[in-house]
């Protein structure tokens, strides 16, 4: 008989959560799009607008269901994660390049430091979608046009190579470095889940997560997050 710990009460509840919320967000999209697809009695123009609407949001629950389904295996130790070795500097610049939600207001993210060199194993799907989801979160907070970097550094941690990434706008880049390290704020609203199960696939992959501390202006669009992985040493590096 399992061991009746907190950790096996809090897992078996986001498993219920997630059977319970999946099967009536199915049935939900599945009305939805045979609304949408009804070519006997179309739908006017207003009708469709609302399904639509409704349907987005259907999207978004299940979507939320499935980041909750992660983090519920990810806590049991049952996620499946890749074992492929890939170069996590690489990973981040072709990331960056495809995050283009805030050009709108003039917010860009801009790749800087070390564009390789940076040897990791593990899952770099999970890890490019962790990357995104942290840029996004950076991204949305900021309020006028402004450039937001992605700085990578190899440094060394007790001795040890590391690879550092840091997301902040360009003027903060070289305080955060220098700065305290305050906890990262995962309970953001309009992200869902995906900086809490962002967090977990770096500290799967032995790293960390940090919100370098910048004061009293952080209210004020200056948040930034610092993410550390140690790294293998490639030979002749």
């Amino acid at each position: 008989m399992a061991e009746d710990r907190p950790g096996n009460a809090y897992t078996q509840l986001l498993s219920l959560a997630v059977h319970e919320f999946r099967t009536p967000a199915s049935v939900v999209g599945g009305y939805l799009r045979m609304l949408q697809r009804d070519v006997d009695q179309p739908l006017s123009g207003r009708q469709r607008k609302m399904v639509d609407e409704a349907d987005k949001a259907c999207g978004r629950m299940v979507a939320l269901v499935s980041e909750l389904s992660d983090i519920s295996k990810i806590d049991a130790g049952s996620a499946v994660f890749k074992d492929e070795r890939f170069d996590l500097f690489q990973l981040i610049g072709e990331v960056a390049k495809e995050m283009h939600e805030a050009d709108e207001r003039e917010v860009h993210l801009q790749p800087s430091g070390e564009a390789s060199g940076a040897s990791i194993t593990g899952d770099p799907g999970r890890m490019g979608a962790a990357f995104s989801a942290f840029f996004r979160a950076i991204l949305r907070e900021q309020p006028y046009a402004v450039t937001i970097v992605a700085e990578r550094r190899i440094v060394s941690d007790n001795g040890s190579p590391t690879a550092v990434v840091l997301i902040a706008r360009e003027h903060d880049v070289q305080q955060s470095y220098k700065s305290g390290r305050s906890a990262f704020d995962e309970l953001r609203g309009g992200l869902g889940l995906a900086l809490p199960l962002a967090r977990r696939v770096v500290e799967r992959h032995g790293g960390r997560v940090w919100a370098p501390d910048l004061g009293a202006e952080t209210s004020q669009g200056r948040q930034a997050i610092a993410v550390s992985i140690p790294i293998t040493v490639e030979p002749g590096r």
